[in-house]
């Protein structure tokens, strides 16, 4: 049986404080990996390390997964391409776990699949998920909703799947669900399912400090903060001068094509990607190419954008345990505490 925890029957309040143009701090590249390997990749859309200090790049379009050494001498592929258990193919999603096994999702035969592997690239875990994605919320050919949204939480996995009536479904590794947490939120489109379920989807995080939380991907930008036992601590409505184009250039129509035996909505993301750092602040990147970064209370405390060969518009952003922020593309390496 799934549980779904909350708090229904509490009203929240959401104290928006006044838009305030902060400082844009444009962060520059401190390294990244050598050229050498990072020609190896075809569209690495994730760049982490993992404790042992060893680093994984997902390459979406190479449909693998690499590995590559702490000195950064040399990469290994880990996972190939392929539609066998152990294999990936047409992959979406990917995170790297406390003990460094990952996660992968993939889509096999318009299934989505969930693989989990050891450090070493060896499958230990797998299972389905039932169906497809209401909607699909879209960069060019990139999925960022279902199985695109997954994290590894040690134990579990968690996955942004509001077709369930909840924000984040919380998976074991061997594919049952054990708790769902998170009511969806109001959007104007509850007569249209599809949209109202595409409004909700998002990017379920574990904060160190304890508790998760949830960045809604479309529509009205806004993050939540979730404890560990599945209740509503706060949530917040992100507003800033850096988003006013963005929001005003939001179509009132979708676009639909054919997945399978119906039609879905296709919506494109405010919100590209998000990470918590160990400090237990989160960082948002949205499309336009600026990064917010908010404290543990949910306040906005920087305005920050992102410089390697050029400017960086990231599909993923990722923090070593030394405090150290990667991002991709271009597998760059940057210091967070840069010029504070």
């Amino acid at each position: 049986m799934v549980r779904v925890t909350g708090l229904a029957s509490v009203a929240i309040f959401v104290l928006a404080a006044p838009a305030i143009a902060l400082r844009v701090e444009l962060l520059r590249s401190i390294g990244s990996l050598p050229p050498h390997i990072v020609g190896l990749f075809e569209e690495p859309i994730d760049f982490e390390q993992a404790p042992s200090g060893v680093y994984y790049v997902f390459d979406r379009r190479a449909h693998s997964v690499y590995t590559i050494d702490p000195a950064r001498t040399g990469a290994r592929k880990a996972v190939d391409i392929g539609q066998e258990a152990g294999r990936i193919i047409q992959p979406a999603g990917f995170d790297v776990g406390p003990d460094g096994s990952f996660v992968v999702g993939d889509v096999p035969r318009a299934q989505q699949r969930v693989q989990t592997f050891s450090a070493t690239g060896d499958r230990l875990t797998g299972f389905f998920l039932p169906g497809v994605p209401a909607a699909r919320i879209t960069i060019g050919s990139q999925m960022l909703n279902g199985i695109s949204s997954i994290q590894h939480a040690g134990q579990t996995l968690l996955i942004s799947h509001p077709e369930s009536g909840a924000l984040i479904t919380e998976y074991s590794l061997g594919g049952y669900a054990v708790r769902s947490v998170g009511q969806l939120r109001p959007t104007g489109f509850e007569q249209e399912r599809d949209l109202h379920v595409a409004m909700n989807a998002g990017l379920p995080l574990v904060d160190p400090a304890g508790g998760y939380f949830y960045v809604f991907l479309a529509g009205r930008p806004v993050f939540r903060k979730y404890d560990a036992n599945g209740a509503l601590v706060f949530e917040r409505l992100i507003q800033g001068l850096e988003l006013d184009d963005l929001l005003a250039s939001q179509p009132t129509r979708w676009p639909r094509r054919k997945i399978e035996d119906r039609e879905v909505p296709f919506v494109n993301p405010v919100v590209r990607t998000a990470a918590v750092d160990p400090d237990g602040q989160l960082w948002i990147a949205f499309a336009n190419a600026y990064t917010y970064v908010f404290d543990a209370q949910g306040d906005k405390t920087r305005t920050i954008q992102f410089s390697g060969a050029g400017l960086i518009n990231p599909t993923s952003l990722s923090f070593t345990r030394s405090g150290r922020l990667l991002v991709t593309p271009g597998c760059y390496e940057f210091d967070p505490r840069e010029g504070r």
